[in-house]
């Protein structure tokens, strides 16, 4: 236990002490502070201004000390403070506000080395909330504990594999939501009025490619020589900057088939023509008229009202990176194939749509196979 003592200067002032234990040569260290006299009051200022001292000599030695006491609030401002630095602004943003809810529902003031399986169920429970938000929430709570054990800021978190995901009845349903079928594809991009749009949609559909990758995309990053589209960043429309992109996978080369050959030839030749009529220079492979990135929301915008008008579907830019994984699932494309592809190191959904496209195109043989007589 950590014993403050004090001593009178010369000058009247009183120097407050208090020694702590390297944590990697086991050695006794000393911090003080300076106080004007020796009261109650001061003592109490004392202790708590030494515990910072020693709380940032800690830090500065990249050792953190287990604390017994540490509350899930704690937890999760060291976990954004990290995340600061080694994630994008729009996954920072999205575990921010995850991490705020996870605070509201578990308790900033809970002890983390007291939390249990049964105890994270109850609060999650008594939100009645539909099982795949539930399990939205288990998986972020699940990502930030383990955060803090790979840090050491939590010393066991193997009740963590007692939480299982809910059954979600509706999700084959959404995944049907999620992408569109190849018909339904050439059918939107028959309706978007806008080239640039339409250029775009289809070269995210084929490509599978995130929106804001191929926003970012310069004409250099184009080889059709080579037949290859360098990803290397990202643009961030929230911030409006460009940024590295969501993961380290998802620095990648993606190989241009045929289909997606002739398409970016198409596109370079389109915008080229554009900067030559309108007289603007730009180094990017999408730019608007003055040679800066296109506009996400307006790209956004178009692709929603054409869906809602021709196909009678919710549909955003995301939806042509998950038609690109049905797609080349019905085409026999391994799923390792694919997630190398899209930059996934692990995507549950990139799975779910692979599988349930499959299983589709595995009961449609069957089917056919039923009706066959061969004596």
């Amino acid at each position: 236990m950590m014993i403050m003592w004090c001593e009178t200067l010369p000058s009247g002032k009183v120097r407050f002490a208090e020694r702590y234990e390297h944590p990697l040569t086991g050695k006794q260290l000393k911090v003080s502070i300076t106080m004007d006299k020796d009261t109650k009051s001061t003592r109490k200022q004392a202790q708590l201004a030494l515990q910072c001292k020693i709380d940032q000599k800690l830090s500065e030695l990249n050792v953190v000390s287990k604390k017994k006491d540490l509350t899930f609030g704690e937890l999760v401002a060291l976990y954004r403070e990290d995340q600061k630095v080694t994630v994008s602004k729009s996954t920072y943003q999205r575990n921010y506000f995850a991490t705020k809810s996870l605070m509201e529902i578990l308790g900033k003031d809970t002890l983390v080395e007291r939390m249990t399986a049964g105890y994270v169920r109850k609060q999650l429970s008594d939100r009645h909330e539909k099982p795949g938000t539930t399990n939205e929430r288990l998986t972020r709570l699940k990502a930030l504990l383990r955060w803090g054990y790979n840090n050491d800021y939590i010393s066991d978190i193997r009740w963590i594999d007692k939480l299982s995901t809910l059954k979600d009845e509706e999700k084959s349903e959404k995944l049907e939501e999620k992408y569109l079928e190849s018909d339904d594809l050439k059918r939107l991009l028959d309706h978007i009025s806008v080239m640039k749009w339409k250029f775009l949609a289809e070269f995210t559909a084929l490509s599978g490619l995130r929106c804001g990758e191929a926003i970012a995309l310069e004409m250099s990053d184009i080889d059709t020589k080579n037949r290859i589209i360098s990803v290397t960043k990202t643009f961030d429309p929230v911030n409006n900057i460009v940024t590295t992109p969501k993961t380290k996978t998802s620095y990648r080369e993606v190989y241009m088939q045929d289909e997606l050959l002739d398409l970016c030839k198409k596109i370079k030749v389109y915008m080229n023509q554009e900067r030559l009529v309108l007289a603007y220079r730009s180094s990017l492979f999408f730019s608007d008229i003055n040679g800066d990135h296109v506009d996400y929301y307006a790209y956004n915008k178009c692709l929603k009202e054409t869906a809602e008008r021709i196909l009678h579907k919710n549909v955003t830019s995301h939806f042509m990176r998950h038609t690109h994984v049905a797609l080349m699932a019905e085409q026999g494309v391994p799923l390792e194939v694919i997630s190398r592809r899209l930059g996934h190191a692990n995507s549950s959904i990139t799975r779910d749509i692979y599988f349930h496209v499959t299983k589709k195109l595995k009961e449609r043989d069957n089917a056919q196979i039923k009706e066959v007589k061969i004596l």
